[in-house]
């Protein structure tokens, strides 16, 4: 049976630390599903349609990744393609206790899916879509904190 991750998240846009963490999965699983999820708590700056463009043309020589688009539960995403895991990276302690409890809601809701926790690497520890959308409002440089591909 094929080892698929969901890597859920709205990537708005994709950063350096989500690149980091699909790289660091793909040992780990036979496919990830980067799955660009509707929070409707979070205003997007990016339609969708460039977050895709920009996670396919990241991936475009990995066949083990792809770009989903979805609405929902995440635990119905992943059981309606197959995904056994649910990967996450974790910066910080406030993280942590925000994904433990999503993660365990999951578990509860659909026990099929493993929630996989990957710490960030240290370097990325202050990048945030968050963050890189604050930097790109007020005019500030963001090269450093988002692959090459994203392209503002």
């Amino acid at each position: 049976m094929k080892k698929i991750a969901l890597f859920p998240g709205t990537f708005d846009p994709i950063t350096i630390g989500h690149v980091n963490i699909i790289e660091r999965g793909l040992p780990l699983f036979d496919q990830i599903i980067v799955g660009i999820g509707h929070n409707s708590s979070k205003a997007t700056l990016f339609p969708v349609e460039k977050r895709i463009a920009w996670i396919e043309e990241i991936y475009k020589n990995n066949p083990k990744v792809r770009c989903e688009v979805y609405e929902g539960l995440t635990v119905k995403f992943c059981e309606e393609h197959g995904a056994q895991y649910i990967l996450r990276g974790i910066r910080n302690m406030a993280d942590f206790d925000y994904e433990k409890n999503i993660a365990q809601m999951n578990k509860i809701v659909y026990p099929n899916a493993e929630t996989v926790f990957l710490m960030c690497d240290p370097t990325y520890t202050p990048i945030s879509s968050s963050v890189v959308r604050d930097l790109i409002r007020n005019g500030g440089e963001i090269k450093a904190f988002v692959p090459k591909e994203v392209q503002i």
